[in-house]
């Protein structure tokens, strides 16, 4: 940080000796002329010399110093002037802006040569507002709370020095709802607004108020209140705040809103209920996956049952056995027939 303060400062020096010295030299010589002429005119009068000088000493140190507070809504355009000086008689104007851990930025303007010179202006949201040598206010558009800061105008003219200075309060506008939370309590909030808002409440209740503070500045006003009257049906909350004004009204419904305990069943109620579907799920899985391991284990196989090809078909093939049926049979018949044949002779 130190070394961006010098560089600023030499940067500064840069300029003012660039702008200022032609600047006081041409103030200068112009302020020579007018004397020499008034003393060439009034004569060799010492009295009447050291008159007009000291008048015109008198003169050139009375600057016109003005601060003021200027307050501006975010994301609209803020326009700054310079102090009410004639631009013909202006040599040169010069706007430093100093903003919260930055450097400072100097925007300058020669009007003999129509020059612009900057210094540490990396914002380009900061402008001149149109042509130097035609106007040199400055614009801002549009406005953040980045840009709260101190501005200044310097111009310097014949006559003297004039400045004028802005210090520069950025407006956030806060977000405002409202809402039940739990039986006969409702609840008021004013969101990120730049200054804290104020709540108030109609009727009034047993409230709570709370703040919160951000990085950027704003802050966050929330207000919680109960109202134990049961003849309360509605209820109003008023929003103060410098950007504008708020009012919300609600009705308290009897057990509109669950309580706690009852918020925190209907969230363990739906973990319960999946726990349990993946419990009966998974036992589902490995029951089937035992009843598929006994279908595919081996079933036993019977001597008989590895016997040859042959004695298979002798056992199972209907037309063998019919075939040996014949067989038997006709060797019966022939037995008989040869007994016979036997008893004959």
């Amino acid at each position: 940080m130190p070394c961006s303060w010098r560089t600023s400062h030499l940067q500064l020096l840069l300029i003012l000796t660039v702008f200022l010295e032609a600047g006081y030299i041409s103030a200068g010589m112009g302020s020579f002329a007018t004397s020499s002429n008034s003393t060439h005119q009034m004569g060799q009068n010492n009295n009447s010399l050291a008159s007009s000088v000291d008048g015109k000493q008198k003169h050139s140190k009375l600057p016109a110093d003005v601060n003021t507070s200027l307050t501006v809504l975010e994301d609209t355009k803020a326009v700054l002037f310079c102090p009410p000086v004639l631009l013909t008689k202006a040599v040169v104007t010069t706007w430093e802006i100093i903003l919260r851990d930055k450097p400072p930025c100097i925007k300058a303007h020669r009007r003999d040569k129509n020059e612009t010179a900057e210094a540490n202006c990396t914002d380009e949201r900061i402008t001149w507002t149109y042509r130097p040598d035609q106007n040199v206010a400055l614009q801002i558009d549009p406005v953040v709370i980045a840009h709260e800061g101190f501005y200044m105008c310097q111009v310097v003219t014949p006559d003297g020095n004039f400045h004028r200075g802005y210090y520069l309060q950025v407006l956030v506008t806060p977000e405002v709802t409202l809402f039940q939370s739990q039986n006969r309590t409702a609840v008021c909030k004013a969101v990120a607004g730049k200054p804290a808002a104020h709540i108030f409440w109609t009727p009034e209740g047993d409230c709570v108020p709370e703040h919160k503070y951000w990085e950027n500045g704003t802050v966050t006003v929330q207000s919680t209140c109960f109202w134990a009257e049961s003849n309360v049906s509605a209820v109003t909350c008023f929003v103060s705040h410098e950007a504008r004004n708020w009012s919300r009204s609600i009705e308290l419904k009897e057990g509109a809103n669950t309580s706690e305990s009852l918020k925190i069943l209907f969230i363990i109620l739906p973990i319960f209920i999946l726990v349990i579907m993946g419990s009966i799920w998974l036992l589902r899985i490995i029951g089937c996956r035992k009843c598929k391991l006994k279908k595919t284990d081996p079933t036993p196989v019977e001597e008989d049952e590895m016997q040859p090809y042959e004695s298979y078909m002798e056992k199972s093939n209907p037309l063998y056995d019919t075939t040996n049926r014949v067989l038997k049979i006709s060797q019966m018949l022939q037995s008989k027939d040869d007994s016979m044949s036997l008893h004959t002779l």
